[in-house]
């Protein structure tokens, strides 16, 4: 019988892959590829390797059905497990509960859609560009805002949750973001931090709104079993339950820099290099 894991050791395990994410290096601190001069840091974000081929360490790797298709599974390990897993391991909402989301990208769209299969009602999706709230509403999202044309986000949150919400997500890494996303609220609600900061980074809330049972957590890769949870979410996927295609540009690695600009730009959600054959 294989061992559970537990709660301290899953910790532990996340806080690894974590630092292993910054140094770009291996366990050990060496690097995939060195030169005369130096290291080469070649695995980019602990996640790409910009390979047809790929050594990996046996505990790493994920056995996923045969008849997924490929071209779609790329950012189940990032994006999408973050924010799917933010909302079935860590929020575990029930039917019924508000959700709002501040940044519908990768990870947002990811939870977005794992609150829906929830059952969560309302849904708020906020973001800056029109086109990704379009494909909000068209994923599940039951109300849009627009955080560019609204003065204040957060009084328009609690217009429409009425007394604001069970589960908000933050995934810009904006400190004033951050604030909106717990002002949004009501008492004994959780706000869970999905986006990345640079070290430093600091947001301030009102001790008194939080003594009101509030509770404002991190959560790093969706809080998950990969080898359980992955497979999970393709079933859930192949099942047309979790349409992630629906977010994802294909580009050919030749136009790697046009795929990062448009990413940047915001003009594509999930970008996806297809590796020559």
């Amino acid at each position: 019988m294989a061992a559970v894991p537990t709660v301290a050791g899953r910790c532990h395990r996340i806080a690894r892959s974590a630092k292993l994410k910054r140094s770009g290096t291996r366990p050990d601190g060496s690097t995939l590829l060195a030169n005369g001069d130096g290291p080469i840091y070649g695995a980019f974000f602990q996640q790409s390797s910009f390979a047809t081929h790929a050594i990996a360490n046996a505990r790493f790797v994920v056995k996923i059905r045969r008849d997924a298709p490929l071209d779609r599974l790329g950012p189940f390990a990032c994006s999408i497990q973050t924010g799917a897993g933010a909302v079935f391991n860590a929020m575990q909402p029930k039917p019924g509960d508000s959700f709002v989301v501040f940044g519908v990208g990768g990870v947002g769209l990811s939870a977005l859609m794992a609150a829906k299969l929830s059952g969560c009602d309302p849904i708020v999706a906020i973001d800056v560009h029109e086109h990704r709230l379009a494909l909000s509403r068209e994923l599940g999202a039951t109300h849009t805002i627009n955080h560019s044309s609204r003065s204040n986000v957060v009084d328009e949150v609690r217009r429409i949750t009425t007394h604001g919400v069970q589960f908000s997500v933050e995934t810009s890494a904006l400190p004033g973001i951050l604030q909106e996303a717990v002002q949004v609220l009501m008492p004994l609600g959780t706000c869970v931090l999905l986006g990345s900061a640079r070290s430093g980074t600091q947001a301030s809330f009102e001790m008194p709104f939080l003594q009101n049972g509030r509770t404002v957590r991190g959560v790093i890769q969706g809080w998950s079993q990969p080898e359980v949870f992955l497979p999970r979410l393709v079933d859930l996927m192949m099942e047309g339950k979790l349409p992630v295609e629906r977010m994802m540009t294909f580009y050919d690695l030749a136009d790697i820099n046009h795929a990062a600009a448009d990413a940047e730009a915001g003009r594509t959600i999930k970008p996806v290099l297809r590796m020559p054959h």
